[in-house]
């Protein structure tokens, strides 16, 4: 940044940009502290806020992730809104990485909190993988943002047409790439060959289709018992990723017991580790499909319940990826289409590294311009019967000021109430993985 932009932003020159970056869960963590890096120098000093709520990631989670902040805390919105108002000054970008309510609610609430302001941090926002659904209500939900990130140039123009569509300014959506995509590309087959399922924890979303994709798995490993057999899980039971998993894996496996065969393991840990060893990757829709092809690895999406929007695997259509179990079996291995790849921003052509070029050039450019304030498309003028609600979620009027009522913002949460917060966590997840299913199989007795 030129010193005189950085006297103008009230920055002590010379001094390195700071980032706070505001995540919802373990995965949108890693997409936010990961796009923090990617758009600003490697001397920017980042500080994560991991928004209080239902997944909230676990320190393991954090862990697996594998990204370090200068600093980490677990904040409600209020709380976080507090400390932008306050620290406004000494912030240079903050990424909101979290679902489109919420962060219409957070752009509302930094609207409020630094009306007035001369300088103000550029906001940034975007989406974790693939935009499969609700693209009009999650675009509409981020506008207002400096910058709305795009993974690919499909889904900018997609971007840019919603906006336009509705009349709203879209000149914040940014080209880019998935942070996450990188490792060396794959050359030769391992030995042992391995086949890797990504699950995922919301698709499919009932038991029955989970136990046929883990019984179909264990099928190709028996057909197959010279591979090596991995189910890729994201969370173990209790944690809670940015989808509700009802029925984990785990739990289903428990059940099969000694049916399922010894090549077959279920593993943790960083998705980039796991594919350094992977000769096939198979998946629904996962992001990890992405992850694979942007290496060149061989990269299956099933097609065994149907090609769906609900599944996601819609998407895939055009990538020549689409089989089925029985495909696989036999021994197919997709090779994905170049163009459809191209397009999708994988950047498996070794452009990678210059993805962000564009991206980083827009935050200088608007760090070193006068910024007005933010402005979303959502107002109570747009949206009056839609709004207040998004709003009050997070205990925010529709100006963007807190509720009365609400959580005290600036104030620290006390030994007791961290307990009963982390009690209370503890019990939802538990809800949801045990009471609501059986509650659910009464029901249809």
């Amino acid at each position: 940044m030129p010193a005189s932009t950085e006297a103008r932003n009230g920055k002590t020159p010379g001094k390195p940009p700071r980032v706070a970056v505001l995540a919802d869960s373990d995965t949108r963590w890693k997409w936010g502290s990961l796009t923090a890096s990617r758009l600003l120098p490697e001397s920017a000093a980042l500080d994560g806020f991991l928004l209080r709520g239902r997944a909230t990631p676990t320190p393991r989670q954090l862990t697996e992730v594998g990204v370090r902040a200068d600093s980490l805390h677990e904040v409600t919105a209020a709380e976080f809104l507090h400390r932008m108002q306050r620290d406004s000054a000494s912030y240079d970008v903050v990424v909101l990485a979290l679902v489109g309510g919420a962060v219409q609610a957070v752009l509302h609430g930094l609207a409020h909190a630094w009306q007035g302001e001369a300088r103000r941090p550029v906001v940034v926002t975007g989406y974790v993988g693939v935009v499969y659904e609700k693209l009009a209500d999650g675009l509409l939900l981020r506008h207002g943002a400096d910058v709305v990130l795009a993974n690919s140039r499909y889904d900018a123009e997609r971007f840019r047409a919603v906006y336009e569509g509705v009349g709203a300014d879209a000149s914040s959506v940014t080209e880019c790439a998935l942070p996450f995509l990188g490792g060396a590309p794959y050359e030769a087959e391992h030995d042992p060959y391995t086949v890797v399922f990504a699950a995922q924890p919301s698709v499919p979303d009932t038991p029955a289709d989970r136990l046929y994709l883990l019984n179909r798995l264990a099928q190709h490993a028996r057909l197959h018992p010279e591979r090596e057999v991995l189910l890729k899980l994201r969370s173990k039971p209790g944690e809670h990723t940015t989808h509700i998993e009802e029925v984990p894996y785990q739990k289903l496996a428990q059940r099969l017991g000694d049916e399922l065969p010894p090549n077959v393991r279920l593993v943790y840990g960083n998705m980039g580790e796991v594919l350094d060893r992977t000769d096939l990757l198979v998946t629904v829709s996962s992001t990890a499909a992405l992850e694979s092809l942007h290496r060149r690895i061989p990269t299956a999406l099933l097609t065994d319940l149907g090609v769906r929007e609900a599944l996601g695997n819609h998407h895939f259509t055009g990538s020549d990826c689409l089989v089925s179990w029985d495909q696989l079996d036999a021994g197919e291995r997709p090779e994905a289409d170049p163009a459809w790849v191209a397009r999708q921003g994988v950047a498996a052509d070794g452009t990678y590294e210059h993805a962000f070029d564009g991206a980083r050039a827009r935050v200088a450019e608007l760090l070193g311009a006068d910024r007005g304030p933010i402005a979303p498309y959502y107002t109570r003028t747009t949206a009056p019967g839609y709004l207040p609600r998004v709003l009050a979620r997070h205990h925010l009027a529709p100006d963007g000021s807190p509720l009365p009522g609400a959580p005290a913002a600036d104030k620290e949460a006390g030994a007791v109430r961290q307990i009963v917060r982390r009690a209370a966590r503890g019990a939802y997840r538990h809800g949801v993985q045990r009471v609501a299913p059986v509650i659910r199989r009464m029901g249809e007795l």
